[in-house]
């Protein structure tokens, strides 16, 4: 399984924040966004990975991700020269996925909850063909993608941002989909906005037979952070959830180690990398826990 992390976007809604620098860069609380889907693509047992940025940004990502070593994974670069769509990211990525399975995480989405990690693994080793996409029940779902199911709770329809929606059934920014997607992508149309909806390709995978909607339950939390109200809001849930259990939420350095990508050695040099910081002390601890 590949993974596809889309950190493109004008970030337009976040206005005059990131005039200057890609909302993915921003800080969640402790750690930068793109730290959190990263932490999610490994969580599904991706180990290569293609982050796809702004021409304008993607130095910065490379300097604060590098080539992927410090998790033991491979991370390629790829640049979004115009924000066309969530689909393009898999005609951006054709040549890197050739043909097979891939996990596309978007880079401004939170994914935390008990048992998430074993539930992710699940799908994305079961999805060999077709498309896997992720539901949440949420309060505002004209904002989103929403799925309408049948009475077998079947999906039936997918509606990008209706203004009078069939359910209160969200699309989450992950999607799981098999080695025909960038075919897929390929075929469609434009939407009135010129993108490539990813609407659009979820119901070329249910128009087929193939598309498979998960419900995340209650005790799982999605956390959108396109606004500065959602940002304050996701920050204000981290900084809770660490304070409260003394975890780290979303920690990439530790998924690896817990998954066995880096040794102890590799750990600790990452931890000793961030000094006294909080973080530092907090990678120092994992060992010191499971010595």
């Amino acid at each position: 399984m590949k993974g596809i992390l889309l950190a493109g976007g004008a970030g337009t809604r976040l206005h005059p924040i990131t005039k200057g620098v890609s909302k993915q860069l921003l800080p969640l609380f402790d750690k930068p966004m793109i730290y959190y889907p990263l932490t999610t693509l490994l969580w599904t047992g991706a180990k290569e990975i293609l982050v796809i940025t702004t021409p304008e940004d993607q130095a910065s990502f490379k300097r604060l991700l590098g080539n992927g070593s410090w998790l033991g994974i491979k991370l390629h670069f790829e640049t979004q020269p115009e924000p066309r769509g969530i689909s393009q990211a898999l005609l951006i990525g054709k040549d890197f996925l050739a043909g097979k399975p891939c996990t596309l995480a978007l880079g401004d989405n939170i994914f935390y909850g008990h048992g998430l990690p074993e539930y992710l693994q699940r799908f994305s080793q079961a999805t060999t063909s077709g498309a896997t996409i992720f539901a949440y029940q949420v309060n505002d779902p004209e904002r989103y993608g929403v799925i309408k199911f049948d009475s077998q709770g079947k999906p039936k329809s997918i509606q990008e941002k209706p203004a009078k929606p069939a359910s209160p059934w969200a699309v989450t920014g992950l999607y799981i989909y098999d080695g025909t997607a960038s075919e897929r992508a390929g075929r469609l149309k434009p939407s009135a906005r010129g993108e490539l909806e990813i609407t659009d390709l979820n119901l070329d995978y249910l128009n087929s037979g193939g598309l498979r909607v998960e419900k995340l339950g209650r005790g799982i939390a999605w956390l959108d952070t396109g606004t500065p109200a959602a940002m304050l809001q996701a920050s204000m849930f981290i900084q809770a959830i660490e304070e409260r259990q003394g975890l780290q939420v979303c920690c990439p350095e530790e998924v690896a180690y817990r998954l066995g990508l880096i040794t102890d050695a590799e750990l600790l040099q990452q931890a000793k990398a961030f000094g006294k910081s909080d973080y530092g002390k907090y990678l120092q601890s994992i060992l010191e826990k499971t010595s």
